[in-house]
């Protein structure tokens, strides 16, 4: 495992995430497909082995037992000084202006609710998991601050929007002596790369690190067409990056993976980490294997002509998932 600093702060974190959205109580209905509590243990003591030391899940996640499971999950397989802990508010947890949101109503009651659920006095990184436009943003930076300056917050992160959104906040931080978001988690992958032509520019001036979702496109990426799995079955937002736009970039990264012997999955996160301002693409595992071939995927460097045939397929698009 590689470990690098997270953008201007003080943490050293791996260079893969083991994202928490596959963990939680599948009986809440959220996520159909969320594996409990014990299918999830090999999944923890795989990243605990391999050294992945980001682990990264949100209040919203299975209604709020993805971080019960992942508070958890510290304590048994890891110890906690070990492990960079991230999660992230702003999206519906129940009724009422406690639930949703980012106003200083909502960051404080989510705030608590998440150090409990995640059995910690702190969170190493707490991200917005969406732009509020609702909530003035001197309002939220505000709030973002009282958390941070109370001890129950070590470091600010935001997840996607647009790149004047997320300007407008880092601009009233930094303009009211604020904390600045240190990270961004944007959907990022060979079949959405909109946030090339904004979103990374704005990064690397402000100095801001990207740790991608989606770096797989939730699997479609990793197999061969029509090829279908559980989770891509039932997943909605799996579902959207089956388009018949993208296949000829799945055959490229095919051809690579074929060329070079080895398994899809790296070939496409190692494109991945090519881009200079990603520290940590999040992936989102449901077998062990998952995050073996995202581990190795560290030592695969693309020749400039294995690049240009999996970039040379693609073509513009809206950006999903703000």
């Amino acid at each position: 495992m590689e470990y690098v600093p997270l953008g201007e702060t003080g943490l050293t974190v791996s260079r893969i995430a083991l994202g928490c959205m596959g963990f939680g109580d599948p009986a809440q209905g959220v996520n159909p497909w969320a594996l409990d509590e014990e299918a999830a243990a090999p999944m923890f003591r795989r990243a605990v082995d391999l050294g992945i030391t980001l682990w990264d899940t949100a209040n919203v996640y299975a209604g709020g037992t993805s971080e019960e499971i992942v508070g958890r999950a510290v304590r048994r397989y890891s110890r906690r000084e070990e492990v960079v802990l991230a999660t992230k508010v702003g999206l519906p947890m129940h009724e009422g202006p406690e639930g949703s949101g980012l106003s200083r109503k909502a960051i404080r009651a989510q705030v608590d609710a998440s150090l409990a659920r995640l059995g910690t006095d702190c969170i190493d990184l707490y991200q917005i998991h969406r732009f509020d436009p609702l909530t003035p943003v001197e309002e939220t930076m505000e709030a973002l601050h009282e958390v941070v300056a109370a001890g129950k917050v070590r470091c600010l992160g935001a997840s996607s929007m647009w790149a004047w959104q997320f300007a407008k906040m880092q601009h009233t931080a930094e303009r009211d002596g604020l904390p600045r978001f240190v990270s961004m988690q944007n959907q990022y992958s060979l079949v959405q790369r909109e946030d090339e032509r904004e979103m990374f520019p704005l990064l690397a001036d402000q100095g801001v690190v990207s740790l991608p979702w989606c770096p797989l496109a939730k699997g479609y990426l990793a197999r061969p067409p029509g090829r279908v799995t559980g989770r891509s079955a039932s997943d909605p937002i799996g579902q959207r990056f089956a388009a018949d736009v993208d296949r000829p970039i799945v055959d490229a990264v095919q051809r690579v993976a074929e060329r070079r012997g080895i398994p899809m999955a790296r070939v496409a996160l190692a494109w991945v980490l090519g881009n200079p301002t990603v520290v940590a693409p999040v992936i989102g595992a449901t077998d062990p294997v998952h995050l073996e071939d995202a581990a190795a995927a560290l030592a695969v460097r693309l020749d400039e002509t294995e690049v240009a045939d999996l970039e040379g397929r693609y073509t513009p698009r809206r950006p999903t998932g703000f």
